[in-house]
């Protein structure tokens, strides 16, 4: 998967990374095999009288198990410090492109995500990327721990070694197969749980005020308990699953243990450092241990990535090309020609521009530069038309934030200007935080007729040669819906720019030359 490749900085923060887990694992084996054997050796001076118990040396092994202590405790510290700043780092670039990929591709031939398993693929299932990349540095301080610990081994005979090596050698074989047994499957089921839960929950998100109104919280919470319901089933298993895994570890530790000390042939202290070294290799285990249990997490997290991997990079932003004639049904317009699309409601009139816009792929009689709209790649249309739509669409940020999404890098003097033609210079002016006033979901606190406003000076913003308009006055009174009118008509006299105008208001209609009736145009070549 090349999305996880990291750059050269990351992967030397995991190879830092690496190192301390190393260190770390190997600090941890030999505390507790010197441990073992200082207590060890301790009780039995003691037992042999006071000359045997003044003549051991523990100053030694004191200040050997203080300083492990210590290096397992700074290693670990650094090994999570150094994996995570790999983690982040990779994930971000990685949440990044894919986010530009799906908002890049022609909505006509993209991916049919909803926005909740769309925001599940970019959470979640990241998050599981993340976590391998957090783990990745414990394979290898795993075998570096287990090698350890068969070497200490040998001080309780060869032939307690040997078993320690193969039972270390079986380990990861019988970990892989227990944990896909276990967790392949919910893994798969709690994945396509969640996408699912996050799907209806930004349904009904978008719903939230006709809920209340209606007093449907109850019915809709019940709905949504059914995909929580699914999901923690999945999660459920998921951890007996994880427990099992557990369990198999500590019978497996007590299994090494038995097995070294029954074929031990070495004295008391050298077998109790063989015993808590096996002990130790055993538990540098459970880091492989926990790897392969997430394993399936992640191939399903992969899985669900792929599909959004295999679209295309985004293209740069539309290049300034020449202004293109259009045509709409028998009516033929020139660049900076101004149209309104009559008919009644229901009729297509919105399909139609968004048809132009490059969201829709309906068949119309209507053609840019001699073809089809669906015979234009969406690059191509969003380079010759800027929407602004019926139902504005804000994203949680600041005003500039969102008249920037049209032209990023753009000046205050541009911003200021276009937001002085659309009636909201004096609005903002008045807000605390002028243009760096931030704006809610939806728009926040602004009114229907404001964020109407603000979606027209964004498609203004844009500079493209045509500028489609769905009902661009609703919700405004009739002052501001003459003011608007005015300057935008001076606007587009100015500029040389097309209109194509929806609007069920006289006021607006002033703008168009022309008229153009929806079922000429909706009605099949």
């Amino acid at each position: 998967m090349n999305g996880l490749a990291l750059d050269p900085a990351g992967r030397r923060w995991l190879r830092r990374a690496s190192l301390a887990a190393i260190v770390a694992a190997l600090a941890g084996v030999l505390l507790l095999a010197v441990s073992g054997w200082f207590l060890t050796a301790a009780a039995l001076a003691g037992a042999a009288g006071p000359a045997a118990a003044l003549g051991f040396n523990y100053l030694i092994p004191s200040a050997a198990i203080r300083g492990l202590a210590i290096l397992r405790t700074a290693s670990r510290y650094g090994e999570r410090l150094f994996s995570h700043q790999a983690a982040l780092g990779a994930m971000a670039t990685l949440r990044a492109g894919l986010f530009a990929r799906l908002a890049a591709q022609d909505g006509r031939t993209g991916p049919d995500l909803a926005g909740g398993d769309a925001s599940a693929r970019l959470i979640g299932d990241i998050d599981a990327l993340e976590d391998l990349i957090v783990r990745k540095p414990m394979r290898p301080a795993s075998w570096a721990a287990a090698g350890t610990g068969v070497l200490l081994a040998g001080f309780a005979g060869w032939a307690s070694a040997l078993a320690l090596l193969l039972l270390l050698a079986a380990l990861p074989l019988l970990l892989d197969r227990v944990a896909r047994r276990l967790t392949r499957e919910p893994a798969r089921e709690a994945a396509d749980a969640l996408g699912a839960l996050r799907t209806r929950y930004v349904e009904y998100a978008s719903a939230r005020a006709e809920i209340a109104a209606y007093g449907l919280a109850g019915r809709v919470t019940a709905d949504l308990s059914r995909f929580t319901a699914d999901l923690d089933a999945a999660r459920t298993r998921l951890h007996r699953g994880e427990g099992a895994v557990a369990a198999l570890l500590a019978g497996y530790s007590a299994l090494a243990a038995a097995l070294v000390l029954l074929l031990a042939d070495a004295p008391a202290p050298r077998v109790a450092l063989a015993l808590l070294a096996a002990t130790g290799a055993i538990e540098a285990m459970a880091g492989l241990a926990r790897t392969a249990f997430r394993q399936a997490g992640v191939a399903e997290g992969l899985r669900r990535l792929d599909a959004l991997l295999a679209l295309s990079r985004p293209a740069s932003a539309p290049a300034p090309t020449r202004a293109m004639p259009l045509r709409l049904g028998r009516l033929h317009l020139e660049p900076g020609a101004r149209v309104a699309v009559t008919g009644r409601s229901g009729s297509g009139k919105t399909l139609l521009l968004e048809t132009l816009a490059g969201l829709q792929a309906i068949a119309v009689h209507a053609a840019v530069d001699g073809h089809a709209p669906a015979d234009l790649s969406g690059t191509t249309l969003r380079a010759q038309f800027a929407l602004s739509p019926q139902s504005a669409t804000l994203v949680a940020g600041t005003i500039a934030d969102n008249l920037r999404l049209a032209r990023p890098g753009v000046d205050t003097t541009s911003i200021w200007a276009v937001l002085r033609i659309v009636v909201l210079e004096d609005c903002i002016k008045e807000m605390p935080a002028g243009l760096e006033t931030r704006l809610g979901e939806a728009g926040g606190t602004l009114s229907g007729g404001e964020r109407k406003r603000l979606s027209l000076a964004r498609a203004l913003l844009a500079g493209r040669p045509w500028l489609l308009l769905d009902e661009p006055s609703e919700g405004l009174d009739s002052t501001t819906e003459s003011e608007l009118v005015a300057r935008l008509d001076a606007w587009l006299a100015e500029t040389g720019t097309g209109l194509v105008l929806v609007s069920h208001r006289p006021a607006p209609l002033r703008l168009a030359r022309h008229m153009a009736a929806i079922d000429d145009i909706t009605t099949s070549v």
